[in-house]
């Protein structure tokens, strides 16, 4: 059942990406023009996804437990590091220049234009290069100093 309220809201966000023009990258770009061709649409859809959410949120914690799991899994973590800030200015920076972000992506892969493919293509590749990055500084973080493991 999970996995079909899964594909069922999956394709829901899919179809809003699309209706609402989100999908199109220069709606994106223009709305990052403010001394240009600006266009507010994106702050609507915004606003919009934030009372949806703020209702939904308030309507499933007001339950015991989810509708289809036996718990909440919410993140543990409320660490604001260095990861955190540097991904969020690499998906602002990418988002702003190119006019895609990960979830709007997908619906727009459906339509067989090449520039989510490309933009895909680039997203595969940052998220490789990061975990490649991560590994490493873990490693140098790890590993031992000098030959005999001590300073």
């Amino acid at each position: 059942m999970q996995v079909v309220a899964s594909l069922l809201l999956g394709l829901l966000f899919g179809l809003g990406i699309l209706v609402s023009g989100m999908g199109n990258p220069a709606k994106i770009l223009n709305f990052f023009d403010v001394f240009g061709a600006w266009d507010p649409s994106l702050a609507f859809v915004m606003a919009g996804g934030l009372l949806v959410n703020v209702i939904g949120y308030r309507l499933a914690f007001s339950r015991p437990h989810p509708v289809l799991a036996d718990k909440f899994s919410l993140p543990d973590r409320s660490v604001i590091d260095v990861p955190l800030i540097a991904g969020s200015a690499l998906f602002g920076v990418g988002w702003g220049l190119v006019g895609f972000c990960p979830g709007g992506l997908i619906p727009v892969l459906a339509l067989g234009r090449r520039e989510p493919v490309i933009f895909l293509l680039g997203l595969l590749a940052g998220i490789w290069a990061a975990r490649v990055v991560m590994n490493a500084t873990a490693r140098a973080r790890i590993a031992p100093l000098g030959r005999g493991g001590s300073p």
